[in-house]
């Protein structure tokens, strides 16, 4: 009898054993495609160009433009002489302000894109509203410029997946930055320079705003000593890729093969 009882012990051990391990290859099958599905729908982040995989030694320069504009001819000078063009992010009420120093810079060759029509906290805003903050500005913008602008930039740096959506379903881009010059703080040019140099890498994109207190006599000495570091200043529609590509989780837009 004791040997009996230890073998039908023995078996239903092993049945036990079977029975789990079949419980948990199913539950781990479910596991798995229930991580498919929600990447391919609702928990995918959505994000913006952070900076772009390119092995051309380039990097774009940008200015936010949303206060005064009181230093804008002194910028535009500092760019015509060392010949280079860059992007400005331009807010609708800041358009509405200055519409000559928008021609300017028009007409100085450089890019204008949108940064938003009123400068809100766009993550509190519903579809609806971003959409509106983005075509209310452009349509500022095509109407000095006659020209479409297919860039945007979110105030205050912020997105969420509805700030994204609005952007990329209406036609335009989402741009970020990776490298932040910190001129809004008020440090000079030689701390906005310690800050970047040594994080610069090809495809980055530099943040600046015009309306500081230093950035206009600093910009000289930014763009000379980007130069001397042997990259080329270029505007973000000359270094983003139009099609064809890949926006990875660190917002780094990637070129497919």
């Amino acid at each position: 009898m004791f040997l009996v009882f230890n073998k039908q012990k023995i078996v239903t051990y092993f049945i036990s054993v079977f029975t789990i391990v079949l419980l948990f290859f199913v539950a781990s099958t479910l596991n798995k495609n229930d991580e498919v599905v929600e990447t391919s729908t609702t928990g995918e982040r959505l994000l913006p160009i952070y900076n772009v995989k390119t092995e051309e030694k380039k990097v774009a320069f940008t200015m936010n433009c949303a206060w005064n504009a009181d230093d804008i001819d002194n910028i535009l000078e500092t760019l015509e002489k060392e010949n280079v063009k860059i992007t400005f992010f331009m807010v609708g009420e800041w358009i509405d302000k200055y519409p000559d120093e928008v021609e300017k810079i028009f007409n100085a060759g450089h890019e204008i894109a949108n940064h938003s029509d009123t400068h809100k906290h766009v993550n509190n805003l519903s579809y609806e509203d971003n959409v509106k903050e983005i075509k209310s500005a452009n349509e500022k913008i095509k109407k000095i410029t006659g020209k479409e602008n297919k860039l945007y930039r979110a105030p205050y740096g912020e997105y969420n997946n509805t700030v994204i959506k609005s952007a990329k379903e209406n036609g335009y881009i989402p741009i970020q930055w990776s490298l932040d010059t910190l001129d809004y703080t008020g440090i000079t040019g030689e701390e906005m320079w310690n800050r970047i140099e040594n994080r610069m890498q090809a495809g980055d994109i530099i943040l600046s705003h015009n309306g500081t207190e230093h950035t206009a006599d600093s910009l000289e000495l930014l763009i000379k000593n980007i130069k001397e570091k042997g990259f080329e200043i270029v505007k973000v529609s000359d270094l983003i890729y139009k099609d064809n590509y890949k926006i990875d989780l660190n917002g780094t837009q990637i070129k497919n093969n």
